[in-house]
């Protein structure tokens, strides 16, 4: 049987097709080939010399060896497997998912293939507080798996903070460390020493892979395996990817395109990228993409030091629901936007329409009819009325949704950012921005070391009067 795939359907932005003021035409795309050569190139030459490890993730048999073993002992000691993260530690775990178990899988347990799954991506009170009431007496079927390379990070710290106080006065020592599976640095770092102090099973994040392009590796797999879905279907979807996406042939590369077509728009003005998937499985990839795409590619500064504040502004929406809230803006606001949509071919059921009342006779061509049907006419309609409009819109097309498909769908997301990431000229790969915010809050909470920090933040945490209104 022929390998489930995605493809990459890039027609409508063509100039044919949107006019020549917003579409690109058949030189500008050779043009667009001839730039984008030396990316493709230098992509792969980083990837054979380990720069862009996140490259070999697919390749790698100790990681999937070592979670899957980890997970067959989860299986068999608990009821509830929660995860605790932030960021990269979290989103790629809620879209694998979202996308590959059933939308009843925590409620129906005929529907589950293993133990009910949490992740826990903020530190909202009133959220962990409900959560905590909730699995109260569950403690000894509870297994929490904190994932952080260093164990600093402010969000997750806390929430391991909370967790262990409660399982040692529950559960003691033992119990504490039994409930706990670490996913962090295999060295050095806070959790790793934690992790070595408690004797907590643990789990590697990679060196030199970043939060967002960790999904696979253990950081995603963890949970993924625990919940039954197939790892080794996921990985075998990336690697068929990797072929793909390593093609020196422009046309031929489909993460190659993309970018091209993605940093041409940004430089003509179309600086909002809108991912729209038609189907709810596949709704939790675009806040993953939220995240790939802009804390890699907003970048201050180009890879010679001048300031140059690139990045495109991702933004989620979901299709048929979204139609109803953002397309009126989308195609009579300003013309600042690529469209990409996710349509589904085959999406392993379906439901149909039953016969319409005789007092509404206006809703017969819905009769028999099924909800597949309509939701994929959703998007050509969408699709149409944005194209009218001279908006440039894009398709991954899945044949269907399983762990092949997502394993290319994550793989060449991945690529396309450091592709897009040379052709912006910045990098891709560090997220500078993101400490001042943590070492604010650092300060706020008061850790040692950045008082003169707090001394700086402290007029702006009252707040003035006269702007109160």
């Amino acid at each position: 049987m022929a390998q489930k795939k995605i493809s990459f359907y890039y027609k409508n932005i063509c100039e044919d097709i949107i006019g020549s003021e917003h579409g690109i035409s058949q030189s500008q795309l050779d043009d667009l080939a001839k730039k984008t050569g030396p990316a493709i190139e230098e992509v792969n030459r980083q990837r054979k010399a380990g720069i862009i490890p996140y490259r070999d993730l697919p390749y790698r048999k100790d990681y999937p060896k070592q979670v899957k073993e980890a997970a067959r002992q989860i299986r068999g000691e608990c009821e509830n497997f929660v995860v605790l993260g932030i960021g990269g530690s979290a989103l790629g775990n809620i879209a694998l998912q979202t996308a590959l178990n059933p939308y009843l899988y925590n409620i129906d347990s005929r529907q589950r293939k293993g133990p009910r799954l949490f992740v826990f991506d903020n530190v909202d009170p009133l959220q962990f507080g409900g959560f905590l009431d909730w699995i109260d007496g569950q403690l000894d079927k509870t297994i929490f798996n904190v994932i952080s390379k260093s164990g600093q990070t402010a969000e997750t710290a806390a929430q391991f903070l909370v967790i262990r106080q409660i399982l040692m006065d529950r559960l003691g020592p033992e119990g504490y460390k039994q409930r706990i599976v670490a996913t962090t640095n295999a060295g050095k770092g806070t959790m790793r020493a934690i992790t070595s102090e408690a004797g907590f099973r643990s789990l590697e994040v990679p060196d030199g892979v970043g939060g967002r392009f960790s999904v696979l590796s253990p950081v995603g797999l963890l949970s993924a395996a625990v919940c039954g879905i197939d790892i080794d279907a996921l990985l075998a979807g990336a690697a068929a990817m990797d072929k793909r996406v390593s093609e020196t042939d422009f046309f031929a590369n489909p993460a190659a395109v993309n970018a091209a077509i993605q940093r041409h728009y940004y430089q003509r003005g179309k600086r909002i990228s809108v991912m729209m998937p038609y189907s709810y499985a596949l709704k939790d990839l675009s806040d993953w993409y939220r995240q790939l795409w802009a804390e890699s590619l907003g970048k201050r500064t180009d890879l010679d030091g001048r300031q140059v504040f690139v990045g495109p502004t991702p933004v989620k929406a979901l299709g048929a629901t979204d139609q109803h809230s953002q397309v009126q803006l989308y195609r009579e606001g300003p013309n600042d936007k690529v469209f990409t949509f996710l349509q589904v071919d085959d999406f392993g059921r379906d439901v149909v329409m039953g016969d319409c009342p005789p007092s509404a006779p206006e809703l017969g061509y819905l009769a028999g009819a099924s909800m597949a049907k309509l939701l994929n006419a959703e998007k050509l309609a969408t699709e149409y009325a944005l194209v009218k409009d001279q908006r440039p819109c894009l398709t991954v097309l899945f044949d269907s949704i399983c762990p092949e498909t997502i394993g290319q769908f994550i793989y060449l997301y991945e690529t396309t950012t450091s592709i897009a990431g040379l052709l912006l000229h910045i990098n891709a790969y560090d997220q500078p921005a993101v400490e001042l915010g943590k070492e604010a809050t650092f300060a706020l909470m008061g850790r040692p070391g950045y008082e003169q920090m707090a001394d700086k933040i402290r007029p702006f945490t009252k707040q003035d009067s006269k702007f109160v209104i």
